[in-house]
């Protein structure tokens, strides 16, 4: 999959920075195989590496608050005909560690990391493309926006009252990262919930009262409004989601006499039942599939709010995982008794800074192994470029 991403931009945009709060695009080509190499062979399975200065080099990315404040790790960076040779060899080199080892339970932890921590990339990717200018990328697989046809779920059902009740948080299953650890139980009280998404037209209903700004994703032409879709410009849908940041989404709320849920209220929405029990995912204990929500690339862009309800909570409360992630108003911090992993232990304590506030669920460009109920994204509040939606609640915390 990664190098069907890697696909999207043309050739000569190797070394654009279309965020420019992120490194250019060869970084993260470099950046999957050198992480690879650093975390299962040099850390976990103490080996020598392929090449220190590109394993130094291309080690980790950036997360400044300002575009004063990047600074980036090379002026000149390498070829990418020496960017791929490099990635083929360690290709070679990790599926053979990891078909004939020595993976052990000491450092089987390294070999979940490196695989979900790619899978992790071809997302943020993604974002980055989105990015570029249409002359600037192609169509890498067949993929487009009204490539399925979809319509908005019935809209009876506008908000879901969730009673008191307890929710299970973090991971008990054998890999997690260190955020999603240790499983625990909280007492939530009872809130209401919005079933759907706010959508892109209630948004403009927003815009169109209090003049604030568009969302990053819109685009306003001869007094039109567009979303701007990974590979075309396009009329404002307004059934989609829309995808706003953390403050958008906060302003939008007070707006509307509501606020965004809490981690904890999330997860009773998305996978308590009315029966006292919780479900592996909102609709159950089914493994995810095409049936159940936008993700997985199914799609380059939003679809309709509700336009999946086989994927729906035992509570109504439609696209929970999938068609963007879902913000909380909970700052990203680690659960008590939490540790950092061994495998890679700057992961999540960086980012305990309450600078950062956790996502739940899914985005189109999430891939389907990682889509389990205690995994955690994290994002700053004006960070504009991620897949993210929010919906609204009230009720006491």
């Amino acid at each position: 999959m990664s190098r069907r991403v890697f696909s999207i931009p043309v050739q000569d945009a190797y070394y654009d920075r279309p965020i420019p709060l992120r490194n250019p695009i060869v970084f993260y080509e470099g950046h999957l195989p050198a992480f690879n190499v650093n975390t299962l062979m040099k850390l976990a399975l103490k080996c020598h590496g392929i090449d220190e200065r590109y394993e130094v080099l291309f080690a980790r990315g950036i997360d400044p608050d300002s575009v004063d404040a990047v600074r980036p790790p090379a002026d000149v960076w390498p070829s990418r005909a020496d960017v791929q040779a490099y990635g083929a060899r360690a290709d070679t080199m990790i599926e053979d560690a990891l078909l004939h080892g020595p993976i052990e339970i000491n450092n089987a932890e390294a070999a979940f990391t490196i695989l979900e921590h790619e899978q992790m990339h071809q997302e943020t990717l993604m974002y980055m493309f989105h990015e570029l200018a249409y002359s600037r990328k192609v169509g890498s697989w067949p993929l487009a926006v009204g490539s399925r046809s979809f319509s908005s779920a019935n809209r009876q059902l506008p908000t879901a009252n969730i009673p008191a009740g307890l929710a299970t948080l973090g991971n008990s299953a054998t890999f997690g990262w260190d955020n999603e650890l240790p499983a625990h139980r909280v007492e939530v009280p009872a809130f209401t919930i919005d079933a759907h998404s706010v959508t892109n037209g209630d948004y403009l209903d927003y815009v169109n009262a209090t003049g604030a700004e568009p969302p990053h994703f819109w685009l306003r032409r001869d007094g039109a409004w567009f979303w701007r879709g990974m590979f075309e410009l396009i009329p404002l849908p307004l059934d989609w989601p829309v995808w706003a940041t953390h403050d958008e989404a906060s302003a939008y709320a007070r707006w509307r006499g509501k606020r965004l849920p809490s981690e904890a209220e999330y997860h009773r929405a998305a996978f308590a039942t009315p029966d006292g029990s919780e479900r592996l995912h909102p609709w159950g204990d089914e493994p995810p599939d095409e049936t159940r929500g936008n993700f997985n690339f199914a799609n380059w862009d939003p679809v309709p709010a509700g336009a999946y309800p086989a994927g729906a909570s035992a509570w109504g409360v439609h696209d929970l995982v999938g068609n963007g992630w879902e913000w909380t108003s909970t700052p990203f911090g680690g659960f008590a008794g939490f540790q950092p992993m061994l495998s890679y232990p700057q992961y999540s304590v960086d980012f305990f800074d309450g600078q950062h506030y956790v996502l739940k669920g899914a985005s189109p460009a999430t891939c389907v192994e990682l889509i389990r109920r205690s995994f955690r994204n994290w994002f700053r509040p004006n960070y504009p470029y991620v897949y993210a939606k929010f919906r609204l609640c009230s009720g006491r915390l």
